[in-house]
């Protein structure tokens, strides 16, 4: 049942609202707002001919990403990451990139980097979660664009990915963690999964206590639900078919 306590006056096992707006950039391949109730991330997509000198020897192509947090994103204003102290975004932009290189044939990509950049103009907690949900669409849309165009040959996404939260905040399980349930939570999560179940990523940290077998079925069960919804709503947004 509905919980006053909760942002959006939602159950323990209910997102906060989720908006997926694609096509917000002009001069981005592909671009997405994603925003999950108070947590807004603005996610683009750039196709670049070449690969990474590193990459080269492959002969398929590469999909990274960056993320970033702008200064009036958080209720204290937030410093701009100076290049090279970048350790919490570092970690948050190679989850972002593995996530996505999960449903991304890099044959097909050929010999193109696709760059994908996430930025928080408002964070109340989820950032991460956000920014992998809407950077899909974000691909998506870049992808579909250099098919258009002839700039490959066949769309290289072999599915979807998305991710949610979720926590164990006074012994309660929670889902879709808003700032004031995060910074509280007793067990923080992350799910990263494609259709049908598919686990790309799980993140589960004991912030103050240990947590049982249970408590982590219980959880992802919980998540398991919310990805099919997201998905879901990517799919209305971008009409993709596997």
């Amino acid at each position: 049942m509905p919980d006053s306590t909760r942002s959006f006056g939602r159950a323990d096992d209910q997102m906060r609202p989720v908006t997926l707006t694609r096509d917000v950039m002009k001069n981005a391949d592909g671009s997405c707002l994603a925003e999950f109730g108070d947590t807004r991330v603005l996610c683009t997509a750039t196709i670049e001919e070449g690969v990474p000198l590193w990459r080269r020897a492959a002969h398929a192509g590469w999909v990274t990403a960056e993320y970033a947090m702008l200064p009036a994103s958080t209720a204290r204003r937030t410093p701009r990451e100076q290049r090279g102290r970048k350790g919490r975004s570092m970690e948050i932009e190679r989850l972002i990139g593995r996530s996505l290189r999960a449903v991304t044939d890099m044959a097909l990509l050929g010999d193109h980097t696709v760059t994908i950049d996430c930025d928080v103009i408002q964070a109340d907690g989820g950032t991460r979660t956000a920014s992998i949900t809407g950077a899909w669409v974000a691909l998506h849309e870049a992808l579909m664009r250099a098919v258009e165009t002839d700039r490959i040959t066949r769309l290289p996404l072999t599915d979807q990915v998305a991710a949610i939260s979720m926590g164990l905040v006074g012994g309660v399980p929670l889902l879709d963690l808003d700032y004031h349930e995060d910074s509280a939570a007793d067990v923080d999560m992350n799910l990263v999964a494609a259709p049908g179940g598919r686990i790309v990523e799980i993140q589960g940290t004991g912030e103050r206590m240990s947590f049982s077998r249970a408590e982590l079925d219980a959880l992802l069960d919980m998540g398991e639900k919310a990805i099919e919804q997201l998905l879901e709503l990517q799919n209305d947004v971008t009409g993709f078919q596997a």
